[in-house]
């Protein structure tokens, strides 16, 4: 079956091109991101509750990130049901706008936080001293409270453009809005781009060259803490600039293309066609997301991650390895809010635990 582009304009229906491509790998696609980012996420969170009652700064940043991102799973299993329908949705308008929301809340929210915890390791790194008053757990909880204020705010538009309606005889969920609003959300998608993702990335970018330069060639109180704390620093680094080269930037590339393309009312309907499957190819894509924050999760954690898991599977829930007693689990230290024992001097209490 030939089916038109439930996003196209009336000026563009004679833009006629199969997409029948999305019912099996749209998905498949979805199917495998629930799969995979439902345990992930659910096994970060219960982690994170079970292994202490204070958590660091780091897990406060993180366990938003994959609340966020459990939202959104919870949401496939109706994106799933609808491309098998062959693009019919059966759900009715409320969840029509819920889904869309969601979808977006996840993407933007995603990107903030990262940003809040590449803001947080640079300040560690770069001005471990200066930043000390600022990197703590009451701003943690300002930060993520910040992030999610902001999120809804610039998202509440999408509630109004998203919306149902009947095409070829039967209900569909626009991914964006329809024909009739399009000029508007066209403005709306630009300014959202800009602000959700354009002026977080260079922010990213700005402060993890920072500390990969200061990484690379460190100064002597940094040497005490060894090449194997840079390197796990840097492999965060790569993970998160890797999160944004396959998930972020080709979707907001291909979707500001197809959007621009729409607006102008290109008359060329192959390119018209090919930049409607880039952007829909590109589509579940960015939704990986949900699977590979988990990863940053246990690379922070590292080896007290696994043993924290180990124990747990021993129902061995409240033992910790030995310490002093009082002493609360350093699973989740990654850019902690507290300091780290093993240390002989205070700068190497300090750069052991922001490199960590």
């Amino acid at each position: 079956m030939s089916m038109l582009d439930t996003n196209a304009s009336k000026e563009q229906r004679f833009c006629k091109f199969s997409e029948d491509y999305k019912q099996v790998y749209l998905s498949l696609t979805y199917s495998i991101i629930l799969v995979l980012g439902l345990p992930l996420n659910v096994m970060v969170l219960w982690l994170s509750w079970r292994q202490s009652k204070r958590w660091s700064c780091a897990t406060i940043y993180l366990v938003n990130l994959m609340v966020a991102d459990l939202l959104y799973v919870l949401t496939l299993p109706f994106l799933i049901i609808t491309y098998s329908l062959g693009d019919r949705w059966p759900f009715g308008e409320l969840l029509c706008r819920l889904v869309r929301f969601l979808f977006y809340t996840n993407l933007y929210g995603s990107i903030l936080l990262l940003t809040c915890i590449s803001v947080h390791r640079f300040l560690g790194v770069c001005h471990p001293l200066r930043s000390l008053p600022y990197r703590t757990r009451w701003h943690a909880f300002l930060g993520t409270a910040t992030t999610w204020a902001l999120v809804v705010l610039q998202l509440l538009p999408t509630l109004f453009f998203s919306q149902t309606d009947y095409i070829d005889g039967q209900m569909v969920c626009y991914d964006m809005t329809s024909p009739e609003n399009f000029d508007r959300f066209f403005t709306y998608g630009m300014v959202l781009t800009l602000s959700g993702f354009v002026f977080p990335s260079l922010v990213i970018l700005v402060c993890y060259s920072l500390m990969v330069k200061r990484l690379i060639k460190p100064g002597e109180t940094l040497m005490r803490t060894g090449n194997a704390a840079r390197t796990k620093s840097i492999r965060t680094i790569l993970l998160v600039c890797g999160l944004f080269t396959v998930c972020f930037v080709p979707f907001h590339m291909t979707r500001s293309l197809y959007l621009t393309l729409r607006y102008l009312s290109s008359e060329d309907c192959q390119l018209l066609m090919v930049a409607s499957l880039a952007y829909k190819l590109w589509r579940p894509l960015v939704s990986m997301s949900s699977c590979l924050n988990p990863i940053l999760y246990f690379l922070s954690v590292g080896n007290n991650g696994v043993r924290l898991f180990q124990e747990l599977r021993h129902n061995k829930v409240g033992e910790h390895p030995a310490g002093a007693k009082g002493e609360r689990p350093r699973g989740g230290q990654i850019w902690s809010c507290a300091t780290r024992r093993g240390s002989r001097s205070p700068s190497g209490v300090l750069l052991q635990r922001i490199l960590y």
